[in-house]
């Protein structure tokens, strides 16, 4: 069975296209605060873009935030993406290991979701549980595009390099070893750690969100993260 990032892979050349289209239905953007109205606000743009989307981000925050009825929008805007196109269920999820298999079967069995993002700050135990099917991508947090990052994710660790670069070395040729299964969140709004990402995990796929609202520009061209070499 082909793995997540093969399917990744085969939508961008197919469309010759990176984009990962955020859906985010932002209370102040919605014609009705309701979750029928963040359902039609994600339909809208899932019809607009289905054409040159490499993938599809729902967050889930949006929908939850709506209670009952969120959770069944979102299960509707779910059904809507083709299937051709990848899922990634934006959720930066991590607990202790029974609650992150929980998590992990929410988003891969009940959202039937090709990846989610993840957060690895509890360690390789909370994110294993993601890690074991083949078949599904993880996304890990590794440099963020919010500007609290530097907070944490900038501080230097033994050997003097940023704690980003540990935490990308540790998930992509530790945690997710056997079945390589594992991309990185790295901003696009930080162009150095894109570069010294990249420079460490050249085959590793990247999730690189904040442009737009968020400050990233690709006036400029793409920014220098991807795509990944493919491995020899």
């Amino acid at each position: 069975m082909a793995s997540f990032f093969d399917k990744l892979r085969a939508r961008a050349e197919a469309v010759d296209s990176l984009l990962c289209v955020g859906l985010d239905p932002h209370q102040s953007e919605l014609e009705e605060d309701s979750a029928e109205g963040a359902f039609k606000f994600c339909a809208k743009l899932i019809e607009e873009t289905k054409d040159v989307a490499a993938g599809y981000k729902p967050n889930a925050a949006f929908f939850e935030a709506y209670g009952t009825p969120g959770a069944d929008a979102l299960e509707r805007v779910l059904k809507l993406i083709p299937k051709d196109i990848p899922i990634v269920l934006d959720a930066k999820r991590g607990d202790i290991g029974s609650t992150s298999e929980a998590y992990a079967r929410a988003a891969f069995e009940t959202l039937a979701c090709d990846s989610v993002t993840v957060s690895p700050y509890l360690g390789g135990d909370a994110c294993a549980p993601f890690l074991k099917d083949p078949t599904k991508g993880v996304w890990v947090l590794c440099k963020t595009s919010n500007p609290g990052s530097a907070d944490l994710q900038t501080m230097e660790v033994v050997g003097g390099k940023p704690l980003y670069l540990h935490v990308a070395d540790l998930c992509c040729n530790t945690w997710a070893k056997e079945h390589n299964n594992a991309g990185l969140v790295v901003g696009a709004t930080d162009v150095e750690a894109l570069r010294r990402v990249r420079a460490e995990l050249p085959h590793v796929w990247f999730l690189s969100p904040g442009v737009g609202a968020q400050g990233a520009d690709l006036s400029a061209g793409p920014p220098p993260g991807g795509p990944p070499r493919r491995p020899a």
